[in-house]
């Protein structure tokens, strides 16, 4: 059937009407230029909402794309909607994988790499919109092993030239706690369980801190710390009913796992606290444990920087007495101190608090604090003589001094000589 107008390419004036599969379209008899296209309503990505789009769109622009990329797309846009992150995230993240598809250095890999990239394409862009995701999460739902995830991880970042910031650790404490189950109401939690959110968050904040400048953090994985951090914050809002609650427990109730390090945190943090619990007076009169302690967190975390600025000034002058000379001599009197003021006027910490645990441990990583037992040394040999400057130099040591060409020439005639 003729139709008015003119073909944009050639000019003609008879288009007709042509139906491809049931689409209706306006098409050049002359050229056959495809002036105009219908809609369908049977279409690839929007079947099940029959939203109207063009063929170019549909399912046959669709089947142009590798059975590969269709399947990694589905997996980016599934691994989005599980963690559910904006739309702009799942296009930046698809994105990210038709490129990397693209090149080289991707198209031989294993297929069990292939399938971890789209998950590393999502984990660079929450990680560039400060979207707090660890890969331990990412590697969970992708059931994949972290060394692994890493190494694909690292070889995406240096082919697209990628910028990935870091995770902030207030970022990660904010994620962890948020899958805490002991923050909403269910009937698998005891009521006196129960603890707000921004309460906790913020104490376990200031724990964390504090490990970190007590060199609790570095080197080590930061979900122990986090775990442990929160377990004594969670204690301390409500010591009463949650003192007598293990480690283990509270894991269990907060529906996380207990990561194995945790235990050690938990230790390290409390000899901190009890620490410094006795260098405040008020406290010097109640003889704490690993347990009462918890009691007084809130104080010993509002007067942390003066503890830590004590313990600081503490360790230099302990040290400055270690170096001077002449320390321990007849002037100074070798008895015990008689009081704690006298032992304090003469520089030395007293008896008292070496009794209390009144000193801080040294401010000072734990890997030198408790060093690992390292291989023992071999057996010495036997000494050397004294060297004199005048032992012969063989052949092959001389040509280690030789640098120009001319000293080697005439090296060389010499020994032919």
């Amino acid at each position: 059937m003729a139709a008015r107008g003119r073909c944009p390419e050639c000019g003609s004036g008879s288009l007709v009407e042509d139906a491809h599969y049931a689409q209706q379209q306006l098409v050049c008899a002359a050229c056959g230029c495809v002036v105009s296209e219908g809609l369908l309503t049977t279409t690839y990505t929007d079947e099940e909402h029959l939203r109207e789009v063009t063929y170019s769109q549909s399912t046959g622009q669709k089947e142009q794309l590798s059975r590969c990329l269709q399947r990694g797309i589905r997996r980016v846009q599934d691994l989005c909607k599980v963690l559910q992150l904006p739309a702009v995230f799942e296009e930046t993240a698809v994105s990210y994988f038709q490129r990397a598809l693209q090149l080289p250095a991707f198209h031989l890999v294993s297929l069990e790499k292939k399938e971890l990239l789209g998950g590393c394409c999502v984990f660079v862009t929450c990680r560039q919109h400060r979207w707090p995701l660890t890969m331990g999460t990412v590697c969970s739902l992708l059931y994949a092993k972290q060394e692994l995830f890493a190494s694909v991880y690292l070889s995406l970042q240096r082919e697209l030239g990628l910028s990935v910031p870091a995770l902030s650790l207030a970022d990660l404490v904010t994620t962890h706690l948020n899958s805490f189950r002991l923050l909403q109401p269910t009937a698998s939690v005891p009521a006196p369980f129960l603890e707000d959110k921004e309460k906790l968050l913020a104490r376990t904040m200031a724990i964390v801190e504090l490990a970190s400048e007590t060199w609790l953090v570095t080197g080590r994985h930061p979900v122990p710390v986090v775990t442990a951090a929160a377990f004594l914050a969670w204690q301390s809002l409500r010591p009463g009913p949650r003192l007598s609650c293990p480690l283990a427990r509270f894991c269990r109730l907060a529906g996380v796992d207990l990561p194995p390090p945790a235990h050690l945190r938990l230790r390290e943090l409390l000899d901190i606290l009890l620490a410094m619990a006795s260098q405040l007076s008020w406290l010097r009169g109640f003889c704490l444990d690993k347990k009462t302690v918890v009691k007084h967190i809130g104080d010993l975390l509002q007067h942390r920087l003066f503890l830590l600025k004590h313990a600081f000034s503490q360790q230099h002058g302990q040290e400055q007495r270690d170096t001077a000379p002449g320390l321990g001599s007849a002037g100074q009197g070798s008895g015990p101190p008689s009081s704690p003021a006298v032992a304090q006027q003469q520089g030395r910490p007293s008896v008292w608090k070496q009794q209390r645990g009144g000193t801080l441990r040294p401010l000072l990583p734990p890997c030198l604090i408790h060093p690992r037992k390292r291989l023992r040394p071999a057996a010495p040999s036997a000494p050397a003589a004294a060297l004199t400057g005048n032992e012969p130099i063989s052949d092959s040591e001389i040509e280690q001094y030789l640098r120009s060409p001319e000293e080697i020439q005439a090296f060389r005639k010499a020994k032919a000589w």
